[in-house]
């Protein structure tokens, strides 16, 4: 039988600033409709997204739309950007990326 070998943090524990930053997005993230909002975004890559495209797609109202996307912001994994009367939004990938260190097992 071959020995399995521990599974450890790559890049070593973090600190409290780091662990308070990642406590906000994945409290951000444990919500499904977030979730599936951040997919619709994401799913058209490094472009902006309308939010008057997101209440049909998810059948949801704009102003249930607009709370969870500020939820999105105000962790740092969106972007918000004001064209007119609506608001686009696009993925922050640095901030994905930082999750993604953070949680990657060697």
């Amino acid at each position: 039988m071959v020995a399995q070998e521990c599974c450890s943090l790559t890049n070593g524990p973090i600190g409290a600033d780091e662990a308070q930053r990642a406590a906000g997005m994945l409290k951000a993230l444990a919500d499904p409709m977030r979730l599936r909002l951040l997919s619709h975004i994401a799913a058209q890559g490094c472009g902006a997204v309308c939010a008057c495209d997101l209440t049909d797609e998810l059948g949801i109202s704009q102003p249930t739309v607009s709370h969870h996307m500020k939820k999105l912001v105000d962790a740092g994994l969106l972007t918000r950007e004001q064209r007119g009367k609506w608001a686009h939004y696009s993925v922050v990938p640095e901030a994905f990326a930082g999750l993604r260190r953070m949680l990657e097992l060697g």
